[in-house]
């Protein structure tokens, strides 16, 4: 075979197999996009119908939640740094009690051209989410497009890994961001971040 024939077959088999990447991360991330609109949408559900809704006692005023419009670039697999030496941490709540945490793990990731770093808590409180992790966060949007007092994000526990996964699309309101009698902690000092997270639920109100 001809030099001249072998190159056109490489070029070929090289502009086949970017269509085909270029197919299957387009699809990955419309099924990524469509897990969250459903998530959003059981949620929406959870808050109108179930009896441990924080608008149970009147579901006629519940407004239904806002979102920022799910964007894979939020989706940010973070490098994290265990503690060694863990202290005690005292978080202020929203209605001027305290909550107790340990630190957990230092979660390190890039963005929108700063260096972010977010302090990862467990709950060490007796009960169900005992051990839980815990990581509640302020940025540029809080007390503008989202609530003032900061939002919250679920994390698991990565055992062996030097990595974990913080979706800021499944960032979330505390309670107390739709009824005042609600508790809730807010973010550590080291958790206010000085970028835009245009990602998650909104401010409701």
């Amino acid at each position: 075979m001809k030099t001249k024939n072998i190159l056109l077959l490489i070029v070929v088999a090289v502009v086949l197999a970017s269509v085909l990447y270029s197919f299957m991360g387009s699809h990955d991330q419309s099924a990524y996009v469509d897990e969250i609109k459903k998530e959003r949408e059981e949620k929406e559900r959870f808050m109108r119908t179930s009896p441990e809704s924080p608008f149970v006692m009147d579901a006629k005023t519940f407004e239904g939640l806002k979102y920022f419009p799910v964007d894979p670039k939020y989706k940010i697999t973070a490098d994290i740094t265990p503690i060694q030496s863990k202290k005690m941490v005292v978080l202020t709540t929203s209605d001027a009690n305290e909550q107790r945490y340990i630190e957990y793990a230092y979660a390190d990731f890039d963005l929108e051209g700063f260096h972010n770093r977010l302090l990862i808590l467990e709950v060490t409180d007796m009960g169900p989410f005992r051990g839980k992790l815990f990581l509640a966060f302020g940025d540029e949007t809080s007390a503008s497009e989202t609530y003032g007092a900061g939002r919250y994000l679920d994390v698991n526990k990565t055992p062996g890994s030097n990595t974990i996964t913080l979706d800021f699309n499944k960032a979330y309101n505390p309670y107390c961001a739709y009824i005042e009698k609600y508790s809730c902690p807010f973010p550590p000092a080291e958790n206010l971040l000085k970028v835009a997270l245009r990602a998650g639920e909104k401010t409701y109100h």
